[in-house]
């Protein structure tokens, strides 16, 4: 990705790894991953990661340091039934589904059964392929189908969006519902590789620029949100927690 503004990207935290970390230093982004993350990482969950490193669309992800983060997560909230937008290769679906007890449960969606069907056998191999129901299809018309049913509001133990910036919006306004009160939403790349805080003629790369908007405004709406605590976190490109309070 490097070109002629790289410099200048640099003071921006907007670099060739931005889509992995906001840290200033890959050097200490590097012993992170080599000190903590690498040596806990399950054997799928590697396998899964190195695969993905070498599709083209690569920068699409979930980093190590956030799939351990969201392992950890679903362990402390002792999370059973969970539902994740956006699926790509399955390294985030892989890191719930380990964690979740054997008898939980995952709604996966995602536009491209594809890409999902590329992590599916690392996924069968590590024995949590039954925790996994995947729906192949945009997401939005099928969580207003979710939300038509009253016995499926406050389902979810936990949510993890990772999909299309600019629906966002869209996808809080109805997963505020399918989430139990109490429970929790995460959101990735909620700091969108540091642009959402460069001057507004900042250079940016080509996968950033049209889509910032959309992440601050998003941003601005999670504050305000009064049916929700959040927490902003500088993990991987940023990830916005809610625990969800009425």
């Amino acid at each position: 990705m490097a070109n002629e503004d790289e410099p200048k990207n640099h003071l921006l935290g907007i670099r060739n790894l931005s889509h992995k970390t906001l840290l200033q230093s890959d050097a200490l982004y590097q012993y992170i991953l080599e000190t903590s993350v690498y040596p806990r990482e399950h054997k799928c969950l590697k396998e899964i990661r190195e695969m993905t490193e070498k599709h083209p669309r690569n920068i699409m992800a979930t980093p190590p340091d956030e799939g351990q983060f969201l392992s950890m997560l679903i362990k402390l909230i002792n999370a059973k039934n969970t539902l994740e937008i956006g699926v790509y290769t399955g390294y985030s679906l892989l890191s719930t589904a380990l964690a979740l007890p054997p008898a939980g449960k995952i709604l996966a969606l995602d536009v491209n059964r594809e890409y999902y069907e590329l992590g599916l056998p690392i996924i069968e191999k590590a024995g949590v392929a039954h925790k996994i129901d995947f729906r192949e299809g945009p997401a939005l018309p099928f969580l207003d189908e979710l939300l038509k049913d009253e016995n499926k509001k406050g389902q979810f133990d936990f949510v993890f969006v990772d999909a299309d910036k600019n629906n966002y919006l869209n996808y809080h306004k109805r997963v505020i519902d399918l989430v139990k009160v109490g429970g929790l939403i995460g959101y990735d790349n909620t700091l969108w590789a540091g642009s959402v805080a460069a001057p507004p003629d900042a250079p940016l790369m080509d996968y950033v620029k049209p889509l910032r908007g959309y992440v601050m405004e998003f941003n601005k709406y999670l504050a305000q949100d009064s049916r929700i605590e959040i927490c902003q976190l500088p993990v991987g490109d940023g990830i916005t927690l809610c625990r969800r309070i009425i």
